[in-house]
């Protein structure tokens, strides 16, 4: 089963914040309201212009979406109606070869997200208290 990974453009942007919100409210319950629409405005005017974003297309319709920089996967998520088949897999298997990344940064509230890297090779290296965004979520750092 091979799904079309390409490159996203910002045509794609709505769909990829679609995604986030539904990968985000089924993982991420610990991030207060606040935080969620604050990211949720970022995201798309701070961050993705200024990555190369990569989305996972099944039957059609971008069902994830990924970004490395500096060798660190910066973001990784499925929508939540597709979690489980595989997809997050097959993404961070294209972006590793793509990229070589070796390095991720994982809420460490989202245990499913560090199970998750650890399946795929990933050992724990470190943590920080808050975030990149300095807010007071603590991170776990991974690296292969």
């Amino acid at each position: 089963m091979s799904n079309q990974i390409r490159i996203a453009t910002s045509q794609d942007y709505p769909r990829i914040i679609e995604i986030w919100k539904s990968a985000v409210k089924a993982t991420h319950d610990f991030l207060s309201e606040e935080d969620f629409n604050y990211f949720k405005e970022v995201i798309p005017r701070d961050y993705l212009p200024n990555l190369e974003v990569y989305l996972i297309i099944e039957n059609g319709e971008a069902q994830g979406f990924a970004s490395v920089a500096e060798g660190n996967l910066e973001m990784l998520f499925i929508h939540n109606d597709v979690r489980g088949k595989g997809l997050g897999k097959e993404l961070y298997q294209f972006m590793k070869e793509k990229t070589g990344l070796t390095k991720v940064d994982v809420n460490e509230q989202n245990p499913q997200a560090i199970c998750f890297y650890e399946k795929l090779g990933f050992k724990q290296i470190g943590r920080s208290e808050k975030n990149g965004s300095g807010k007071d979520y603590p991170m776990i750092h991974m690296s292969l």
